[in-house]
């Protein structure tokens, strides 16, 4: 038997800054809105945030993965294992 996968999830990560801050980055997946932006991305508390939908959030991740490949090793903070929540 295997567990059926909630419609809204949130997947969530905290990225260290300079000044000691930490910023907070999070994504929702929405399978069941009517509008055609299941993804919603969020880093900080400030404007930042996004919209996409399911061809733009694949996009985007492949544009990420490649421009942040260049930059090196990955951090220790993101070698983690996430799991999505409920809320």
């Amino acid at each position: 038997m295997t567990a059926e996968r909630p419609a809204r999830r949130f997947y969530r990560l905290r990225a260290p800054g300079a000044d000691g801050e930490r910023t907070a980055v999070s994504v929702r997946v929405d399978t069941e809105r009517a509008d055609p932006f299941p993804v919603y991305l969020a880093v900080g508390a400030g404007r930042r945030r996004m919209y996409l939908t399911d061809a733009e959030a694949w996009t985007l991740w492949r544009c990420l993965s490649e421009a942040v490949a260049s930059l090196g090793d990955p951090p220790d903070h993101i070698r983690t294992d996430l799991r999505p929540s409920g809320r």
